[in-house]
């Protein structure tokens, strides 16, 4: 297979998985052993391309957020489900986003000066695919259960913000646990009850956390001397590859989660992880 090819499909699955809660990055991982190990910066910036996607669906509230941000008078921003925003909501909501964000570029470069790298091994990933998916069952039956008691909560607290800048780390530590489920799923525990006001959060908090780690992988390359060894073509066409699968699937997801809870993906993680459990030869 040649090296665009690979690279395309490795593009593909990334914006595939990236919001699926199913985990992009274990996948990659699973891919990997058949298509050929990539750089971390390869990983990184095809995991920006799918973000790229969820800048072009939200453009409108992130835009309405940076003119509050900054004290602008901005108008009315709106998500694609189509809840109204006004300006001070706009407001208090990119501040959560800031300290989410924080909480993650902290605890991120801790993880980074310990001096953690992915595993080789796929056995990791196939059973936090297993017990993640434990986890989406239980998280979505509370939150369910709490909202036909107190009803349907779409605010994001400060509790909630801070944990999910701790989840996104936690994933990125223990791949085949989903960056998106562990964010959706932190929040609905930690009290906003609503799946499409959970899903968002996560997806736009993860414009800056992926984009702020693709400048840093960028920037440590360039200081280490190693640009030049990157296969920019192959890296190229991941890139556009990624952002266009994202926006088909970051699509058809919020249209999902209105009507569907998230069993069929837990099922999912299920059904691969005890594969890759049961087929896997030792130490793969």
């Amino acid at each position: 297979m040649s090296d665009l090819l690979a690279a395309l499909l490795l593009g593909i699955i990334e914006g595939i998985t990236e919001f699926l809660p199913i985990s992009s990055t274990g996948h990659l991982l699973i891919a990997e052993h058949w298509l050929g190990a990539r750089s971390e910066l390869f990983n990184i910036a095809i995991q920006a391309g799918a973000i790229l996607a969820v800048v072009l669906i939200y453009w409108r509230r992130l835009w309405g957020m940076l003119l509050a941000f900054v004290g602008r008078d901005a108008p009315a921003a709106f998500d694609p489900l189509g809840i109204s925003t006004t300006p001070a909501q706009s407001r208090d909501y990119a501040f959560k986003l800031v300290a989410a964000f924080a909480v993650t570029a902290v605890l991120g470069l801790l993880v980074k000066k310990l001096g953690w790298e992915l595993p080789d091994d796929i056995r990791p990933v196939a059973w936090a695919l297993v017990i993640g998916a434990l986890w989406m069952v239980g998280a979505e039956w509370l939150a369910a259960r709490r909202a036909a008691r107190d009803g349907e909560r779409v605010a994001i607290g400060w509790t909630v913000a801070i944990l999910v800048g701790v989840a996104q780390v936690v994933a990125g530590v223990f791949p085949g646990t989903s960056r998106s489920a562990a964010t959706i799923f932190v929040a609905l525990l930690a009290g906003t009850t609503s799946r499409a006001a959970a899903t968002e959060f996560a997806f736009v908090v993860g414009i800056p956390t992926m984009f702020a780690a693709t400048g840093y992988e960028l920037l440590k390359l360039c200081k280490g001397g190693g640009i030049g060894s990157e296969d920019w073509a192959a890296l190229g066409v991941a890139f556009v590859a990624s952002a266009i699968t994202a926006f088909v699937a970051v699509k058809w997801l919020l249209r999902y989660i209105q009507s569907h809870r998230f069993t069929a993906f837990a099922v999912y993680r299920v059904v691969l992880g005890m594969a890759l459990l049961l087929w896997l030869p030792a130490g793969r």
